[in-house]
């Protein structure tokens, strides 16, 4: 459904993107962030799929200007390269601003304009729903950073966070204290699953938890416009 796009950013790079549009009436546009492997065919096909639910979607490659073309598998050297990819040499800073030009670029074509990331993308969503003023909603899966790095801001957006009980990549213990913030604007909730419980492509794939997940992130768009 969806094609390879660019997206000028602030400083003049040609972001490429994956953009997939619906075929029936657009009930808004939504920025879907990739997790630590790049815009793989998972992405591809999460965007496919919200392009289906009918939003207009877009995915940026956040990892371009290091690694053009990156899209890795999950295990193995390829595991290797995108840790540090993501950890060593992607600028955290200049992905943020990155992703809030494609924010910004979405809202003159289609409101209103949502957010969803999922493990790397789901800490950049959170981020992006403290900071940014042209998100109406956002979902955030697994995201490492949420609740260690940027919990004491509550996001401007309404929000939910989807976390693993089980999941040995994020620590539930300031998960837990996140919660206990309660933070007006921001929903947690926990699963009985693993970290990267919506990707089929895991051994952690739970497909009752990613149903449920994929369930209250629509409810949740459509009750904000979407």
């Amino acid at each position: 459904m969806g094609e390879m796009i660019r997206v000028t950013m602030g400083d003049g790079f040609e972001m490429p993107c994956y953009h997939a549009i619906p075929s029936g009436n657009r009930r808004g546009g939504l920025v879907l962030v990739q997790e630590i492997f790049g815009v793989t065919d998972h992405i591809r096909e999460l965007c496919d799929e919200y392009a289906e639910d009918g939003y207009e979607v877009i995915s940026p490659g956040l990892f371009e200007r290091v690694e053009p073309g990156f899209a890795a598998g999950y295990a193995g050297p390829d595991w290797e390269r995108a840790v540090k990819l993501a950890r060593e040499e992607h600028d955290w800073e200049r992905g943020l601003s990155d992703t809030a030009q494609v924010i910004r670029w979405l809202k003159q074509r289609v409101g209103p304009v949502f957010i969803v990331g999922y493990c790397f993308g789901g800490s950049v969503a959170w981020r992006m729903a403290q900071t940014c003023d042209d998100l109406d909603a956002a979902s955030c899966y697994y995201g490492g950073f949420i609740a260690t790095r940027f919990a004491d801001d509550a996001p401007r957006c309404a929000t939910i966070c989807h976390f693993g009980r089980y999941d040995p990549l994020v620590d539930f213990a300031p998960v837990e204290k996140l919660i206990e913030r309660q933070h007006p604007t921001a929903q947690i909730f926990v699963y009985e699953a693993g970290h990267g419980f919506n990707s089929d492509r895991r051994k952690d794939y739970h497909p009752e938890s990613a149903d449920l997940a994929k369930e209250r992130t629509l409810m949740l768009f459509r009750a904000l416009g979407g």
